[in-house]
């Protein structure tokens, strides 16, 4: 390899050297022609070597050399451009003061070269030094085609959805990779102007719509789209018109080409819920993120789930060094840390089996380990479940957590982040309201305490263990029907790698007590999501039965993200919100968590929901108290949201004047 790679590069220094001794001596040529004299002809001698020597070290300076020919492009054109007119340019000024300076002795004189000579060159070296790249590159591609031209029946016809500056990349890297068997026969787009147009030599087609009958005239099997930043909307009106035509959609993921403006044809997949739930890319803080995770501890509760893993990853990513994972699931933990270990082998990843509610286990990890910030995402979610296992939510949700807490802060533990959910705002759930006490007792917690206690709360993320979307789809692929419980259900809905780099960001902000709300864009239908669903497995809305089975203890119809008493606080961020609430009694948590203590193996499980609503009032259930009536959206709901993210002023201000309420604080008031 290091033999032939120094080869390849004597190749490349010879051939330019080649290039500029010929451009110089035709430069010669061109302005003296025949009647170059003796003397003159010894000073472009002279000067022949300095010049050439010159030009190459700065093409060497711009790193021409170093350019790969088959990838010799218009920023390579321009580096070269100007390499070299900033080497003729000082040849010409040295030789001239050479020549002046020589004169100044008696009998010295020395032949300059004529500024003629010095443009002429110029011009002829770089046509000389890009033209040689501009063939070489030619004749690498044909033969790199040539090689996969066999294959030529087996490359699918594929059509291009989106004529932009992503759709020019994927023509580039389609043509310089073959042996990916696809055809580019067009563009699509809806931009009438562009119709006819040729971008990397492809015509535009004609707008989306003409799908169908480009497929059959061109018998295309597959679309890629390659918008840059698709909304929802935009991608759902294509698969419906690629379905028509009989076309398979593929998506090439914008963030893949937001990170470097290059496109990797290896990103390319089927349209997936997460694009039809398209969301603004997060824009992060990343020198902030990596200085917050580098060279520092980190652990991380329930490790194993949906989130905990993302959740590592992410620390990974961002360069943490030292990883704890705690995990009461031996196979999930199993999995995750094999998969950290493989992919990140810098990191020091330590699998710690335990129960977070086991005092004595957890002393152990943490003073084993010294974490520096503690991410305790461990929780028992499931609403359905907590509401039969009421004992068990409050033992992990709320118990578990103040082991946990009261650990950090005997430790010196530096900060801890907890992961809290839009279920915990107005809990109708043993799973919210569990969620809601450990809120509240870590901000307790955080008055005393040198460490910096902070939760961030967000809504649903897309394929988690257990959510909705795995639901659906296993009902999908088996043939239906899809249970919704009520039409008008609505959720909130984020990725989780955007949730964890979200969490991470909002750690970096955390100064201790705070709720971190991450901003998780406009509502969504759980209705509208099963039909986006059911589209994506190639049928139609109409092909599966949808039935409507009622809410389940627990259940609201729509999710909040902050409390009617939150003043909700812009931030740097424009994602991340703080919710501020009046100051809590640490005293009197701590006095009704031993009371809830006491009755958690000892009494029934309506004796605990008493005692859960004593200590958060706006706690409803049907099971001890009527059933508040459930809030309408009004149509009006996602411009008031809207509004609020912009700044505009909405009439839930505080009277104080230190924040402002969002409109989805309540609902019913929007």
């Amino acid at each position: 390899m290091a033999r032939s790679w120094s080869w390849r590069n004597a190749l490349k220094l010879v051939l330019d050297l080649l290039v500029l001794s010929g451009a110089y001596g035709l430069a010669c040529v061109f302005r003296y022609e025949d009647t170059v004299s003796p003397a003159v002809l010894n000073g472009l001698r002279r000067s022949l070597v300095y010049v050439i020597l010159l030009q190459y070290l700065w093409l060497a300076a711009w790193q021409v050399p170093r350019v790969s020919w088959r990838y010799f492009g218009l920023l390579d054109v321009k580096r070269t451009f100007w390499a070299l007119l900033l080497a003729n340019g000082m040849a010409a000024c040295s030789l001239w003061n050479i020549n002046l300076l020589t004169k100044l002795f008696p009998g010295g004189h020395f032949y300059g070269v004529p500024r003629g000579v010095i443009l002429i060159d110029l011009v002829l070296a770089l046509g000389g030094v890009i033209g040689l790249r501009v063939v070489l590159r030619m004749l690498l591609e044909g033969s790199h085609r040539q090689k996969y031209r066999t294959r030529a029946s087996a490359q699918v016809p594929t059509v291009l959805i989106g004529a932009g500056s992503v759709g020019a990349e994927v023509v580039k890297e389609i043509a310089h990779h073959p042996e990916l068997g696809m055809a580019v026969v067009g563009f699509l787009d809806d931009d009438p102007n562009k119709t006819g147009r040729l971008i990397q030599g492809i015509r535009v087609l004609g707008q989306v719509t003409r799908a169908a009958e480009v497929a059959e005239r061109f018998r295309v099997r597959q679309a890629l789209i390659t918008i840059g930043k698709p909304s929802g909307e935009q991608v759902r009106r294509i698969l419906d018109i690629c379905k028509e035509a009989n076309i398979a959609a593929k998506i090439i993921p914008a963030l893949c080409y937001i990170l470097d403006g290059k496109v990797n044809l290896s990103a390319v997949r089927e349209v997936g819920i997460e694009d039809l739930l398209t969301r603004d890319p997060v824009t992060l803080d990343r020198p902030a993120i990596i200085q917050y995770t580098g060279s520092r501890t980190m652990l991380v509760t329930g490790a194993g789930g949906s989130i905990g893993a993302e959740l590592c990853r992410t620390i990974c990513r961002f360069g943490g060094t030292r990883l704890v994972l705690v995990e009461q699931a031996e196979n999930n933990l199993f999995h995750v840390h094999r998969e950290l270990t493989r992919k990140y082998p810098a990191v020091t990843v330590v699998p710690c089996i335990a129960d977070i509610c086991d005092l004595s286990r957890m002393q152990f990890i943490l003073v084993a380990y010294r974490p520096d910030v503690l991410f305790h995402a461990a929780a028992h979610k499931h609403v359905p479940m907590m509401e039969c296992n009421v004992g068990e939510a409050v033992k992990n949700n709320i118990f578990g957590t103040r082991t946990l807490g009261d650990l950090a802060d005997r430790h010196g533990v530096s900060e801890f982040v907890m992961i809290s959910t839009d279920k915990a705002v107005n809990p109708t759930s043993v799973m919210g309201v569990s969620k809601r006490i450990a809120e509240i007792y870590l901000q307790a917690l955080s008055q005393r305490s040198r460490t910096r206690f902070v939760t961030v709360r967000f809504g649903n993320v897309l394929g988690s263990a257990g959510s909705v979307i795995p639901i659906f789809q296993e009902q999908i692929r088996q043939g239906g029907p899809l249970t919704i419980t009520h039409p008008d259900m609505c959720r909130y809905f984020m990725t989780i790698p955007e949730a964890c780099e979200l969490v991470l960001q909002a750690a970096t902000m955390g100064r201790g007590g705070e709720i971190f709300i991450l901003d998780m864009g406009q509502p969504v239908k759980i209705l509208d999501l099963a039909r986006d669903l059911i589209r994506l497995s190639g049928l139609s809305p109409e092909d599966i039965e949808i039935r409507y089975t009622g809410l389940r203890p627990g259940e609201k119809l729509f999710e909040e993200l902050a409390l009617d008493e939150e003043v909700v606080e812009k931030t740097k961020h424009a994602k991340i919100f703080i919710g501020k609430l009046p100051h809590v009694d640490r005293d009197s948590i701590t006095r009704h968590l031993e009371e809830l203590q006491n009755l958690v193996d000892a009494v029934d499980a309506e004796t605990i929901l008493h005692k859960l609503q004593c200590i958060v009032p706006e706690y409803r259930t049907p099971r001890i108290l009527p059933a508040q009536p459930t809030p309408v959206l009004k149509p009006d709901f996602a411009q008031a949201l809207e509004s609020w993210r912009q700044g505009a002023k909405q009439p839930g201000r505080d009277s104080s004047g230190e924040g402002e309420r969002p409109p989805f604080s309540d609902p019913a008031a929007a």
